[in-house]
């Protein structure tokens, strides 16, 4: 059986949205394509498919005019894109303006030509004028009706002022085609300028690096460098690589990773990421990941391609506009002909209304604006650090009434300390500290960190070889021998399950209880403290419409209940196992789903199950983390609740705009149908308005780029 690959193409002359719709529906009604997605807004074509070679024959066979890139040459593909359109679009103004000259002359003499006939004269030059602004649509209708496609702008517009030129309307011929053609040379330019400002966004990749070599120091490509190389960065100059410092003190700039300003100092010892900026001191990184796999590279492949995942708003648009168009045609041809067949009125009157509903018609207006302001969303998410990988869950997240957060490092800092330590049954403190130190000495829990830490800062060390038989119970603690005791270290289920008697302990922290040779020991409590936003946050949340918002975590009642009284949460889960969390995030949404969509925000590894089952699964403070970025719909690169609060205002933002664009879209094209039904409206009224939504719509759409300011909930 031949194996689907999957290929992502740079798409160039790909100027019409509803040509890329055609591609687009033409490719995924081809045998042998599995999903073909192309995005208008990046110019970009995601396949997956058995026979690669077909596809690009299929897309040659559709458009002719459009090329395919592999993505991999995608930063020199736009230059050389945007040039070449820059090019095109001077030499068919120079054309438009000849012809403007043309159909001016042929309006000044208008009056002149009727009262002195000349009708080959007149003719040659509206010809002449028509057929200098309207060749490339003339052309293009011609492919259009050759491949057996009977609706799209080229062939309404020349069936729109054919039909004028047919009832002598010949100044209005001449002067809608030219200034359809000058609608579209705006649409390209604003189409262009809106993806270069979203392309902006996402122009944190580094283009260089500077390798350290037996003969000195020299400048290559990223991609170029391999593990193990050392990498010279300078004060000014983006981290090229991931990787971790030998030499150099100096701070770093996050900001297009995190969407956080603020500079972090870095020491030899500590790692860098890709994509930081170097703020001060000149710095030596031995490289941890080749490029493809460094921090920058995941992010910016990611938001690229998150268009790749449509919202439901865009397919509906793209398949309204396929069924809109002959809707649109076949009321023109009523209107044509059946009220001049029953009441006897003009034909020719008749017809010209209905060449004014075959102008406005075109849906360029829907399929242009929609991609575009989805896209700008996403940009703009990832400028703040958020990670959104689809225009679908920009839905999701303006949907999100129900917000359900794990507390352990996504609510709280995640950092414990110990705070008491309470030695009972003739066991001394720093006996008691000892074994739980001896318990954990194996384990990577936080709340193991802290006890060891604990140990040992008071100058006391362990010996690991006394250390043996170490058991990890999931959701409970762990089991170990030291020496010739055996220790337990857990919480109170644990000790319930071992059938440990002990005190029942209420406090505001962790409680580790630790049993010696099965006699309770005493116990340790361990705190972690509250992220400094978390309660602004919350409040945000509520501004941002969200109903409820509810916390999970497998820390003991106490603790949970003091978390969630401090920042405000309506209610709260405690003492559950990873597989506790499953069971009790499933009847949240039974009880939530028909409210709106439920989103989980969670560290990304050790929720990822519950990540997987919300309609949004947003993992937080993931900069660096694989699994989180596989695992969640959503990534925070930070560590703050508030870009929870903060992604749901954009995916608001961005809906309303997007909404925007379609009512004004649906209302000015209605009005001049009924308008130009009653010959209310003539041809150049059909094509100002035709024209002029679709650049309010393409313009609307780049204001999602610009700044967000939530609103202060104090």
């Amino acid at each position: 059986m031949e194996e689907i690959k999957t290929e992502i193409f740079t798409v160039k002359n790909l100027d019409c949205a509803s040509c890329a719709a055609k591609i687009e529906n033409g490719l995924n009604a081809l045998a042998g394509v599995d999903e073909a997605v192309l995005d208008f807004a990046t110019s970009t074509l995601h396949v997956k498919a058995k026979d690669i070679p077909r596809v690009l024959d299929e897309v040659r066979r559709i458009e002719p005019e459009v090329e395919l890139e592999p993505k991999s040459g995608n930063r020199a593909w736009h230059k050389r894109d945007e040039a070449s359109g820059r090019i095109k679009r001077k030499r068919e103004l120079s054309i438009l303006s000849a012809a403007s000259v043309l159909f001016m002359l042929q309006l000044f003499f208008e009056d002149w030509f009727h009262k002195n006939p000349l009708p080959i004269l007149e003719i040659a030059i509206v010809a002449a004028a028509y057929l200098m602004a309207g060749w490339n649509v003339l052309l293009g209708a011609f492919k259009t009706i050759r491949k057996g496609t009977l609706f799209d702008e080229n062939v309404l517009m020349v069936i729109a002022t054919g039909g004028a030129l047919a009832i002598h309307a010949y100044a209005e011929a001449v002067g809608v085609m030219i200034f359809f053609k000058v609608g579209e040379l705006l649409q390209g330019v604003a189409v262009s300028r809106s993806r270069r400002s979203i392309r902006a966004l996402l122009a944190a990749k580094p283009d260089k690096a500077v390798i350290k070599t037996p003969n000195g120091y020299h400048e290559v490509a990223p991609e170029s460098v391999v593990v193990g190389d050392l990498i010279l960065v300078k004060p000014g100059e983006k981290v090229p690589l991931d990787g971790d410092i030998v030499t150099g003190n100096s701070q770093l700039d996050s900001s297009a990773l995190t969407g956080e300003f603020v500079p972090v100092t870095v020491k030899p010892g500590d790692s860098v990421l890709a994509g930081q900026i170097n703020q001060s001191g000149a710095l030596v990184v031995r490289v941890t990941r080749p490029f493809g796999e460094s921090s920058i590279a995941k992010v910016m492949d990611l938001v690229e391609n998150a268009t790749a995942r449509k919202a439901k708003t865009e397919n509906f648009i793209t398949t309204f506009a396929r069924y809109y168009t002959p809707a649109v045609v076949l009321i023109a041809a009523a209107v044509a002909f059946i009220p001049p067949a029953i009441t006897g009125a003009s034909f020719q009157t008749w017809i010209y209304r209905a060449l004014v509903l075959l102008v406005i018609s075109c849906p360029c207006a829907l399929v242009v604006s929609i991609p575009l302001g989805y896209f700008g969303g996403i940009g703009k998410a990832s400028r703040n650090g958020i990670l959104v990988k689809g225009s679908n869950f920009i839905d999701a997240l303006a949907a999100v009434k129900m917000v359900v957060f794990d507390k352990t490092g996504t609510l709280t800092k995640g950092v414990f300390n110990v705070q008491e330590i309470v030695n009972l049954n003739g066991f001394s403190k720093n006996q008691l500290l000892e074994f739980a130190a001896a318990a954990e000495l194996q384990s990577n829990h936080p709340i193991a960190t802290s006890i060891i830490h604990a140990y040992e800062k008071n100058g006391q060390e362990l010996n690991p070889a006394m250390v043996f038989d170490h058991t990890e119970i999931s959701g409970k603690g762990v089991k170990a021998r030291y020496g010739s005791h055996s220790v337990m270290v857990g919480n109170d289920s644990l000790l319930h399950v071992e059938s440990i008697d002990h005190p029942k302990c209420e406090f505001d922290a962790t409680v580790a209880h630790i049993v010696v040779d099965e006699k309770y020991a005493g116990f340790i409590t361990i705190g972690d403290e509250i992220k400094s936003d978390g309660k602004k946050a919350i409040k945000m949340l509520r501004q941002q419409g969200v109903e409820h918002v509810a916390m999970l975590t497998g820390d003991n009642t106490c603790a949970a209940e003091a978390v969630a009284t401090v920042l405000g949460i309506d209610s709260y889960y405690a003492d559950l196992l990873p597989e506790d969390k499953v069971s009790t995030f499933e009847k949240l949404t039974r009880r939530w789903q028909s409210q709106g969509k439920i989103a989980f925000v969670g560290d990304g590894i050790n929720d990822a199950p519950v990540l997987a089952r919300a309609d949004v699964g947003v993992a937080m403070g993931a900069l660096g983390s694989d699994v989180a970025v596989e695992t969640a719909d959503v990534v925070l690169m930070n560590d703050s609740p508030m870009k929870m609060a903060e992604s749901i205002s954009i995916a608001k933002h961005t809906r309303r705009i997007v909404w925007q664009n379609i009512i004004l879209a649906f209302v000015v094209k209605g009005i001049f149908i009924l308008f130009g039904a009653m010959g209310m409206a003539t041809m150049w009224e059909a094509v100002f308005a035709d024209m002029g939504t679709a650049l309010a719509a393409v313009a609307n759409s780049t204001r999602i780029i610009g700044k967000i300011e939530l609103p202060d909930p104090a």
